[in-house]
């Protein structure tokens, strides 16, 4: 992560570093970011002492087309890291330990660290398993300043979990998450209210979250190496260039970011998706298949009382090209309407015809209860689908 040179001045403190400003200012937010370090790959290594110091992969074995879901610090300075497939992993670091995930020890470790996020604020907004923001400008622990709150914090995940955290402190989401990742790991990284343009005056634009290489490619293109050259572009010309994320990328050259810190976000969808060590060919075999995972998404729509519009289905080739197919109707959690509306969009892949990697079913668009009288009887005709 990239943090300009305006920001370089710091304070060692033993567990990593943070700069020696302060957000003070009563009338701006206390907004920080805190992403656990490794966390799958640190739960291994703390829970099994023979894993320590070595460079360790979390994910599914190479020759069954695994996938590295975390690595350890070890492992990353071989170049090894998430998403990355594992036998890529294997070629960069040979001597690459392999363990499968565990994901109930990995939820037990999650929800001790969010029982003690949620003791010192209510604003507590998860991003994943092992990474949230909280909104401290009012705390339990009646600090003024965000600063502390971060430390104890950190202090407090070490001694209840025996895992390290990385801290980002600033006045809103946008910058708080950016320093989380400078000092990792076990970093704490203030950005203040007076120090957010020099900040913004060295932020390339592919330090900004969301901005991935092919947008930075097309903004380098135009001239636009530093995030608030976005501020010298012409509206229309921007627009061009990143289509709807224009007014978001003008805001951020600015400094502005109001989004809230908002607790308990409601899930936007649901389902289920397999790789599969071999590409799949036969066709009745791969609608067995959508016909299993569809179960899923109904069973997580019953725990939560919910009933669903869109039914999506994803098919990844062989080739790596992937496409995703979606139908929205009446609402319902019906089993039988799920895997219905699953299999005809699976009708309108090349399923079949081309060999199939991966395969999933999710369901989104969701709304409540209806009355019994307006629930459909039947799967209604069936529409136009969303590539």
């Amino acid at each position: 992560m990239y943090l300009p040179e305006a920001l370089h001045g710091v304070d060692e403190l033993g567990h990593g570093s943070i700069y020696n400003l302060q957000c003070g200012i009563n009338s701006v937010r206390r907004i920080l970011h805190i992403d656990m370090d490794a966390f799958y790959a640190s739960v291994e290594q703390r829970d099994n002492p023979a894993l320590r110091g070595k460079p360790l992969a979390v994910g599914g074995q190479p020759t069954r087309r695994g996938v590295v879901a975390a690595a350890s610090y070890e492992a990353r300075e071989f170049g090894v890291r998430s998403a990355m497939s594992m036998a890529k992993a294997v070629r960069l670091c040979p001597a690459l330990v392999i363990v499968p995930p565990d994901f109930a020890r990995y939820k037990a470790a999650s929800t001790t660290i969010f029982t003690i996020f949620r003791e010192v604020t209510p604003l507590v907004e998860p991003l994943s398993l092992d990474e949230a923001y909280l909104d401290v400008t009012e705390n339990a622990w009646g600090e003024g300043l965000a600063t502390p709150v971060a430390r104890r914090l950190k202090d407090r995940i070490r001694a209840e979990t025996g895992l390290t955290a990385s801290a980002g402190v600033a006045p809103n989401k946008f910058l708080a998450k950016i320093a989380s990742g400078w000092k990792k790991p076990d970093g704490l990284t203030v950005i203040s209210p007076d120090r957010v343009e020099p900040f913004l005056q060295q932020l390339p634009v592919d330090a900004l979250w969301g901005v991935g290489p092919v947008t930075a490619r097309k903004l380098r293109a135009r001239g636009i190496e530093r995030l608030v050259d976005v501020r010298a572009v012409e509206p229309q010309a921007l627009r061009d260039t990143v289509g709807s994320l224009a007014d978001w990328l003008r805001q951020l050259a600015n400094g502005v970011d109001e989004r809230p810190v908002v607790p308990n976000r409601e899930a936007k969808s649901s389902g289920t998706e397999n790789t599969y060590p071999e590409d799949l060919t036969d066709l009745s075999f791969i609608r067995g298949e959508i016909a299993e995972m569809a179960p899923d998404a109904v069973a997580w729509l019953t725990r939560k009382t919910l009933l669903a519009r869109s039914v999506t289905i994803k098919v990844r080739y062989s080739d790596f090209t992937t496409i995703t197919r979606s139908h929205t109707t009446a609402p319902t959690r019906r089993e039988a309407d799920v895997i219905a509306r699953a299999l005809q969009l699976l009708d309108k892949t090349d399923a079949g015809h081309r060999p199939v990697r991966l395969l999933g079913v999710s369901v989104h668009n969701f709304c409540g209860e209806l009355d019994p009288a307006d629930q459909p009887d039947r799967l209604l005709p069936f529409g136009a689908d969303v590539d």
